[in-house]
């Protein structure tokens, strides 16, 4: 079985170096995406979405699909790994741990993780909010959030980050952020648009379209964030407890 899986391999990978001969050249001019699609986006990037960075209005909008599915990628990432480590308490073991004493803290930590989070987050929902004008956007105000997190298990225990976020909520956080984003579609759907058709936001935003496509992107990348968050922190708990949610690192 592990020869033929290695000969499936072996033939998978060589058949898709073979077909790179056909791809065009990096950086061609004369490529179907430099000549058709790349200067759509330049040119109406803008007008179509109120978007100025043009990063984000192709991901969040134009390709607002393949940035769903992304998203929930991420998802089933966080719920895979928690099925595969996750090991419920046995007997009497410690059901809810508590986090570190504060007799054995590190008080340069603890000062240190109390002065850092606050900026942190608040930063967190900069990118994420400023994510239309410069590099940013859900993906990366999620992690930093997650980041926020991880700082605080570190600082006071994952017992006690536990207490404040716990595993029900990490799942519920993580399920959230794909209801968000999915469920915006779904409302451009009843209002008589295409699914994540910003556009059609307009009957119930007092905007013009293109405005009401960017406020679309940023819901959507709100969505993004809750999800990102609440599965990083959750692949962290997994991972640095061994899946018993004890302790941790």
């Amino acid at each position: 079985m592990k020869r033929f899986a290695l000969v499936v391999v072996v033939l998978t990978g060589a058949l898709l170096i073979a077909v790179t001969n056909d791809f065009p050249y990096w950086g061609d001019p004369l490529s179907p995406a430099s000549t058709h699609i790349s200067p759509h986006y330049i040119n109406h990037a803008y007008e179509d979405t109120k978007t100025p960075n043009l990063v984000t209005a192709v991901l969040g909008d134009y390709r607002g699909f393949d940035t769903m599915l992304e998203t929930s990628v991420v998802l089933v990432a966080g719920i895979a790994i928690m099925i595969l480590l996750r090991r419920m308490p046995i007997d009497d073991e410690l059901v809810f741990p508590e986090g570190i004493p504060p007799a054995q803290r590190d008080k340069i930590v603890e000062i240190s993780c109390c002065l850092l989070i606050p900026p942190m987050q608040l930063f967190a929902l900069y990118v994420l909010m400023h994510g239309h004008y410069s590099p940013g956007g859900g993906f990366q105000g999620g992690v930093i959030l997650g980041s926020t997190l991880i700082l605080h298990s570190i600082g006071f225990g994952l017992g006690q980050t536990l207490q404040i976020f716990s595993e029900r909520m990490m799942l519920l956080t993580s399920y959230l952020g794909v209801f968000i984003y999915s469920g915006i579609g779904l409302l451009c759907l009843v209002l008589g648009g295409h699914f994540l058709d910003y556009g059609v936001l307009d009957k119930i935003l007092p905007v013009v379209e293109a405005k009401a496509r960017s406020f679309g992107v940023l819901g959507i990348e709100t969505g993004v964030a809750v999800t990102v968050m609440a599965v990083m922190f959750s692949i962290y708990a997994d991972l640095a407890s061994r899946g018993q949610f004890h302790k941790g690192l």
